[in-house]
């Protein structure tokens, strides 16, 4: 028997995501068509033996959750939980704080995937390295060039027994090139050291806080509290994976996690790629086969859209003779951008970003997560626009993020329009 638990984080996160935050939480936001988070969910519910999946994050159970919830219960038969912290938590506090309810049934293991990230999530792989030889945690991993690793969870393993030597959170200076995925496969043993942790805060909050009430006890990070603390010690082992993953911190990241889905979906989901048809869009790229729509409910009126370009979120509307394409404009040109929910884009309009893809030349290059803004100034990165934003004819928007309700009569560049 197997469990899984995928960490979603609560509100006062995604603020990279914003305005599109505004309008649906940032693991419901789509990403190849579906919600971030059922990705996961789907992974997880083709592994043999899989019984349950607990959500665990601080985010109120709104409608759109709850719709989600049920909907992918019944879709993957599968009993799918939310439960939500009294407080952040941190990446670990959640697990040590549900323990009882990740422990019933007595499952042999249990997986923990962040939310934020995209993947082709090998668990039946790690879930037979574990079985060979079981250790408490057995974390997935992958490579980063020298420079990106630094942003990363850094791992130094036995390379004739994948030991995790040493862990380091965001090193300062080099230390691996293996990196931490955000994946993991736990023993039910996983949660002792949680269980040291949790009463070392108390016993630190005691010294602060005569009432022993100390709120922070509860808080505990896994990358920091855990694996540094036990590295090298004979508990923690990595799994490396060479499929596809990449963090999803941003709307840019979403829109790059998109087109690696999209490169699988010919042979894992085919259904949700466009066919030819009298009433679907015109594909008329030979290099682009294909591109996601279901869940999306656009509406497409001879858009020629290179799936590496845009991602239209619901009820969008581009004016009938749009050409969305990285070179030629004709009429209207929307590329590296995201257009948000019930929007409108506008004849000889252009909408455009500046994209933030890792370096091709570099196999082992991933996004980078940098922030918005640098020396005051909004950093040139993809368009957004937020729901129902009106763009019309003959307005150009760059580089710039435009909050929901906004209807444009000039052109903005570099700018948040409020």
């Amino acid at each position: 028997m197997l469990k899984a638990v995928i960490l979603i984080g609560g509100p006062q996160k995604g603020t990279r995501f914003r305005p599109l935050s505004f309008e649906v939480p940032k693991p419901l936001f789509p990403v190849a068509g579906v919600p971030m988070i059922q990705h996961h969910i789907e992974a997880c519910a083709q592994v043999p033996g899989m019984q349950e999946i607990l959500l665990i994050g601080f985010y109120q159970p709104d409608e759109p959750l709850t719709r989600f919830l049920e909907a992918a219960q019944q879709e993957f038969n599968l009993p799918i939980r939310y439960l939500q912290e009294f407080a952040p938590l941190g990446t670990g506090g959640g697990l040590y704080h549900f323990r009882d309810q990740i422990l019933a049934g007595g499952p042999e293991a249990f997986f923990v995937l962040n939310a934020d990230v995209c993947s082709d999530f090998p668990l039946s792989t790690m879930l037979d390295v574990h079985r060979h030889q079981p250790h408490p945690f057995l974390l997935l991993g992958t490579t980063a060039n020298r420079t990106q690793s630094l942003n990363y969870g850094c791992i130094v393993e036995n390379p004739q027994t994948h030991e995790v030597l040493h862990y380091v959170e965001k090193p300062s200076t080099f230390v691996s090139d293996i990196i931490n995925c955000g994946i993991y496969l736990f023993s039910p043993e996983a949660l002792k050291p949680l269980r040291d942790v949790f009463q070392r805060n108390q016993q630190d909050g005691q010294l602060e806080d005569s009432s022993g009430l100390w709120p922070g006890a509860g808080t505990i990070r896994l990358e920091q509290d855990v694996f540094s603390a036990l590295a090298g010690q004979g508990q923690i082992y990595v799994h490396l994976t060479d499929g596809i993953w990449s963090q999803i911190k941003s709307a840019g990241s979403a829109l790059y996690a998109s087109r690696l889905y999209l490169s699988q979906y010919q042979l894992t989901h085919p259904e949700r790629l466009a066919k030819h048809t009298p009433e679907g869009p015109r594909i008329r790229d030979p290099d682009v086969k294909s591109q996601s729509l279901p869940s999306l409910n656009q509406m497409w009126f001879g858009v020629f859209a290179p799936r590496s370009s845009l991602l239209l979120l619901g009820n969008v509307y581009i004016h009938p003779t749009a050409k969305v394409a990285p070179s030629a404009v004709e009429h209207t040109c929307v590329l590296h951008s995201i257009v948000g929910w019930g929007s409108t884009v506008g004849r000889w309009a252009r909408v455009e970003g500046t994209p933030s893809d890792p370096n091709p030349n570099d196999p082992r290059a991933h996004m980078d997560s940098e922030s918005l803004f640098k020396d005051g100034k909004l950093l040139p990165a993809i368009t957004i626009l937020g729901c129902r934003v009106r763009i019309p004819a003959e307005v150009l928007i760059l580089n710039s993020i435009v909050l929901p309700h906004k209807e444009l009569s000039r052109s903005f560049t570099n700018q948040i329009i409020l």
